[in-house]
């Protein structure tokens, strides 16, 4: 901690040589930083990222209303985060990419904003998960700029849309990931589950769950 703030860093990850550092958030910005001579950034467009992350929110609106509410305030594994705040962050990732496009900057903060106190029930979380997927397919449909060269704010600095819009997409996916697994453990079936195509070309982690 007291390296991070000789340097200024107010959060992890962060590469640091000497006095020069870089969040480590992007890899892009890794590799320049170190010089390398390797490609970079997102492989899918931006339209097949929009695609693929509605494919995201639309699977996981039909799958997190199949967990009985029995288990709204069981643990997943390795973290103190319940059943209910993994369900709404699943949708809240992609509505925060939404305020961040209409011109926020991205704070942690924004990504922790739990459910409501109306949301008592995983399907009155898969209703409000609903809405935000309407809202991103009506935000692309009406953008005149698809080429994802805006920059937008973020807490780990300036990035482009189109790069911010790939770690919402595979960052949601992630968490449907873990919900298929959940499912499992409780001895239910995915309606529809996903596929290892839905994760192609995306920077998944090769885990469902971290350490």
């Amino acid at each position: 901690m007291a390296e991070l703030r000789r340097l200024g860093a107010r959060s992890v990850p962060i590469l640091s040589r000497g006095d020069d550092w870089v969040f480590a958030q992007n890899i892009g910005h890794v590799v320049r930083f170190l010089g390398l001579n390797e490609a970079t950034g997102p492989v899918l467009s931006p339209g097949q990222l929009i695609q693929r992350l509605d494919l995201f929110l639309t699977t996981a609106a039909r799958i997190v209303p199949q967990m009985p509410d029995t288990h709204l305030l069981t643990e997943v594994p390795n973290r103190p985060r319940s059943y209910r705040i993994l369900s709404h962050h699943i949708f809240r990732i992609a509505e925060a990419f939404l305020e961040v496009a209409a011109g926020a900057a991205l704070t942690g903060e924004m990504l922790a904003v739990g459910p409501t106190a109306e949301m008592q029930s995983f399907a009155s979380i898969a209703t409000y998960g609903e809405d935000v997927r309407r809202r991103l397919v009506a935000w692309w449909a009406a953008q005149a700029d698809q080429s994802g060269k805006q920059v937008v704010q973020t807490y780990y600095g300036p990035q482009l849309l189109h790069e911010y819009l790939e770690r919402t997409t595979w960052h949601s996916g992630q968490h449907v990931r873990q919900w298929h697994m959940l499912l499992g453990m409780a001895g239910i079936a995915p309606d529809g589950p996903l596929t290892d195509a839905a994760f192609e070309k995306l920077p998944m982690p090769s885990s469902v769950w971290d350490g």
